[in-house]
């Protein structure tokens, strides 16, 4: 099975939407839309499972660059969350403000 990043999505494009247009190049097993945690709107990316690499290969090929409801797609494989370039923590704060015991 292989994941396919799907980025630059239009605020309107559903999970449906997004299953219907990768099933025209093969299996489809899960869609998904992130979503913002605190507002529940799309955060403009998703992700695509397919069961079959060589339709995932032949989805991501056809489909990058094409248009979906005005927006431009950015359709690639997906990266494993070990090969992301770290993210600087943010929830420590930068110290001002802190309280003095």
């Amino acid at each position: 099975m292989k994941s396919i990043f799907v980025g630059k999505l239009s605020a309107s494009v559903t999970e449906d939407v997004l299953r219907s247009v990768f099933e025209a190049h093969g299996s489809v097993e899960r869609v998904s839309i992130m979503t913002d945690r605190d507002t529940g709107q799309p955060r403009g990316f998703g992700f695509v499972d397919m069961s079959n690499d060589e339709e995932a290969l032949s989805a991501i090929a056809a489909l990058h660059g094409n248009d979906l409801e005005g927006r431009t797609l950015n359709v690639t494989e997906a990266r494993p969350k070990s090969d992301r370039p770290a993210q600087p923590d943010r929830s420590k704060g930068s110290g001002f403000g802190r309280k003095r015991w």
